[in-house]
């Protein structure tokens, strides 16, 4: 029996071939779209998930207030808060401690190299975290000053071998480690990724006061990362409860002096990739509501896929109707018949399944450069995957095949043996409402497509404040000594007299970038302690607004022309107005406390995009220091590029011997930070293409119905007169209602989603008719072109052919 099902599906597999190929490919491409989703989600949601005590590791994050009001939110806190919590809580089994540092030079072949991602971490980094350590003991890895351990990568880098256990490294600054571990790399999904792990008993000792106080007592120090690993069943509220009292015996005091508080809370290790997009993280997270809005995107494409089976296997019906009413007049009974038309979707499915396979081995690489996940061909090997095909093929069988079956099995022999077929209300409504279903969440993917690339293009397009245009930037060295400043000095008038460079400036951060320093309790000299705020502060030298092009909008700019001007300082308008002024000139000669320090305000400028377009302004100050150890941004000419680094290369080798030169373009390196964007734009519009091309089949199986259930009415029409323009029209009015219906059903769900999507932005568009009417306009085109094959044909037949009675 089932060999025959095989014989009779295979038959009008060959039979119809257009038809078939159209279903196939449209479940193809629905597999395969719905699977690279589901890949890039997976990916995404695995980050942390392959640490053994992941359900009982929670991160330290830290919030800021002044007078109650929240200021500021940061994924590291200060560093007594590890050590601090584990003595007072008996829930917490362990802590780890992480402290990013700056980069740090080897040499190697008797040339510098650069290593990257250097951290301090406390001895329970391994015990907590399921880093494999390939060489050493997990006990005592980084448990004694100056130790070190390394990534094979870097071990390899460096020695050219894994086993090193028990060597020495020397590294810049005339430190010297001895090296206790080899780990394997740490896998691309994971926040903490160094190169280089340094004990934290090293920090401690490189920051002991003279007093003899460490870090391990600092509740105002902050920067250091704070992991707890919980007992087994504790409940996290209950241990998030007592970091309180334990912060108010440390620095509640000091802070309430300052009419500021602090607040420690926790956050699952799991959570951190998509939830959390605070200060100091240690690289850029994922965006939770995005992946949520992909998975919504692999449902509709898939289920596009099916519903354009459907239609395309019920427009055929009437072909097929005959084959029915022969086969019942014989003896099949009805579940005989739907066996045979599942088994047909077994078939069209399982074909589809195989070409599926087949183009996601070829999409991959395309798949995988535009959405910069490292999802390779081992994805084959992993048994989630094909438990997802499976699942894919099983419920496509199921939904797909049900309502053919139902429809085609039902068929009265006589009726159909007689020629007379009646298409029912309910079977038009039901293929009606699924186009309507197709073209309303197409229509949603295009309209948030569109936005998306708009609300792109206004970050890329909008002005920044300032030119980051022809500026090229060279990282501070990092082997200095105590000649640094007149070297810089040397290295900039150098730099001036060759005629292809503008102007060059020295800061602590160039736009595009976090300023790292915060600081708290600056206040007018005439507001009490109560009234002190926090405020980012970058070190400049007197050429940074020069170089920058800063809108000075009150009193002055940096300039030697008066003398030293350590004690004075520049606001920009958001920090003006915190400050109290509504008037950037009522601003200029306030004095203000500054760490201990009193400072004078001397001009304000506009605010300016330090970073993306995604963060709100926030108050900024810029504090002179002409020796300032930090970014060269050389403002240069762009006829000869080439020969300008060349230059610049030559004299930085001679100022800054035993260090790498690196450069970068500041508006490539600034643009970079919509790179996350810019890809979830394209995948965005990748499947949304797909899911319009899947829809088309759909409508092109419809088309195909609706013209042979109309062919007589047509030919009667024509009959009677009607002009093939007229008959296109009565033909396409049908299609052009069903999209305007799912047109102003897929406005509001659109309308919501990119608004809540845009609130992550701070600077955005504004949602406007066009965003709706333009993809509208573009859907309609297409399902007009898509359907103009066969109402053109249905119209321009014969009307004698059509009107012939058997």
């Amino acid at each position: 029996m089932f060999k025959n099902y095989l014989k009779i599906a295979w038959r009008n597999l060959t039979n119809n071939k257009i038809y078939s190929w159209i279903n196939i490919g449209g479940l193809a491409i629905g597999i395969v779209a719905c699977l690279l989703i589901l890949q890039y989600v997976v990916f995404e949601l695995s980050y942390e998930d392959f640490h053994a005590k992941k359900e009982r590791i929670y991160r330290v994050r830290q919030d800021r207030y002044d007078n109650g009001k929240l200021a500021t939110q940061w994924a590291a806190g200060a560093y007594a808060v590890g050590n601090s919590f584990k003595e007072a809580i008996p829930e917490i089994e362990e802590y780890v401690k992480v402290v990013e540092t700056s980069d740090i030079l080897v040499e190697v072949d008797n040339r510098p190299l650069k290593i990257e991602k250097v951290f301090f971490a406390t001895n329970s980094f391994f015990d907590v975290f399921s880093y494999p350590l390939i060489y050493g003991d997990v006990t005592s890895v980084l448990s004694a000053p100056n130790t070190a351990a390394l990534s094979e990568t870097t071990a390899l880098k460096i020695f050219g071998t894994k086993d090193i256990v028990g060597k020495n490294l020397r590294i810049s600054g005339d430190r010297t480690y001895k090296i206790t571990g080899v780990y394997q790399d740490m896998p691309v999904n994971t926040q903490l990724r160094p190169n280089f792990l340094a004990s934290y008993k090293t920090f401690v000792s490189m920051n002991t006061n003279n007093d003899g106080s460490t870090p391990e007592e600092a509740w105002t120090w902050d920067g250091c990362l704070t992991y707890l690993l919980l007992q087994k069943g504790v409940n996290p509220a209950q241990v998030e409860a007592k970091f309180a009292p334990i912060v108010e015996e440390g620095v509640g005091e000091l802070l309430r002096s300052f009419n500021a508080s602090v607040k420690y809370s926790l956050q699952p290790l799991t959570n951190i990739h998509l939830d959390s997009n605070y200060m100091d993280e240690p690289v850029p997270n994922g965006d939770g509501k995005t992946i949520y809005l992909l998975l919504g995107i692999a449902f509709f494409i898939i289920l596009i896929a099916w519903v354009n089976y459907i239609n395309l296997s019920t427009a055929r019906a009437i072909g097929r109707a005959k084959e029915v009413g022969i086969r019942k007049s014989v003896g099949s009974q009805r579940g005989q018949l739907v066996v045979q038309f599942f088994f047909e979707s077994v078939v069209f499915n399982g074909l589809a399944l195989v070409l599926a396979l087949m183009l996601m081995i070829v999409a991959l690489p395309f798949f995988n450069e535009i959405s910069g996940q490292p999802v390779s061909y081992t994805l084959f090997e992993q048994g989630r995957f094909w438990l997802g095909l499976i699942a894919l093929f099983v419920v496509g069988v199921v939904l797909s095949g049900l309502y053919p079956a139902i429809v085609l099995s039902r068929f009265r022999p006589v009726e159909v043996l007689k020629g007379k077929m009646v298409s029912t209300t309910e079977g038009a409504f039901l293929r009606k409402g699924l186009v309507i279903l197709q073209f309303t969440a197409s229509l949603f993917l295009l309209i948030g497509s569109f936005v998306v690339y708009q609300q792109i293009q206004f970050m890329r397009d909008q002005s920044l404040g300032i030119n980051i245009s022809q500026t090229l930037v060279l990282p501070p060295p990092i082997v200095s000594d105590s000649t640094f400043v007149q070297k810089k000095e040397a290295f900039k008038e150098t730099l001036l007299q060759y005629s292809l460079i503008e102007d060059v400036a020295v800061s602590s951060f160039v736009p595009g970038m976090g300023p790292g320093d915060n600081a708290g309790g600056i206040r007018l000299l005439s507001q009490d302690d109560t009234e002190q705020k926090q405020y980012r502060f970058i070190r400049v030298d007197y050429d940074f607004a020069d170089v920058f092009e800063i809108n000075i909008i009150a009193g002055r700019k940096f300039s030697k022309d008066f003398g030293t001007e350590r004690t004075n300082v520049i606001f920009n308008r958001k920090g003006i107005e915190q400050l109290g002024f509504d008037n950037p000139e009522q601003a200029i000669g306030e004095q203000i406390e500054f760490w201990g320090d009193q400072c004078e305000i001397v001009g304000v400028v506009e605010n300016f995009h330090q970073e993306s377009l995604r963060d709100a302004y926030e108050p900024l100050i810029l504090i002179l220091n002409p020796d300032v150890y930090g970014y060269f941004s050389i403002k240069i000419e762009t006829s000869q590029i080439a020969q300008t680094i060349a230059r610049a290369q030559t004299e930085w080798n001679d100022f800054f011997p035993g260090n790498t030169f690196e450069y970068f373009f500041l508006d490539e390196r600034f643009n970079e930070q919509y790179k996350v964007d810019q890809r979830f734009g394209q995948v965005f519009g990748l499947f949304t293409l797909l899911a319009i091309f899947v829809a088309c089949l759909g409508l092109f199986g419809l088309a195909s119905f609706t013209a042979l259930q109309r062919k007589k009415e047509i030919g009667i029409r024509k009959v009677l007169g009607a002009s093939v323009p007229g008959i296109l029209r009565l033909l396409y009015k049908e299609f052009a209602v069903l999209l305007i219906i799912a047109f102003l059903i897929s406005i509001p769900l659109a309308w919501f989603s990119i608004s809540k999507w845009l609130e992550g932005y701070a600077f955005r568009i504004a949602i406007n008719w066009s965003f709706f009417l333009l993809p509208f306009i573009a859907i309609l085109v297409i399902a007009l072109v898509t359907v103009s094959f066969q109402t053109l044909k249905a119209s321009l037949a014969n009307p004698v052919k059509s009107l012939r009675t058997e």
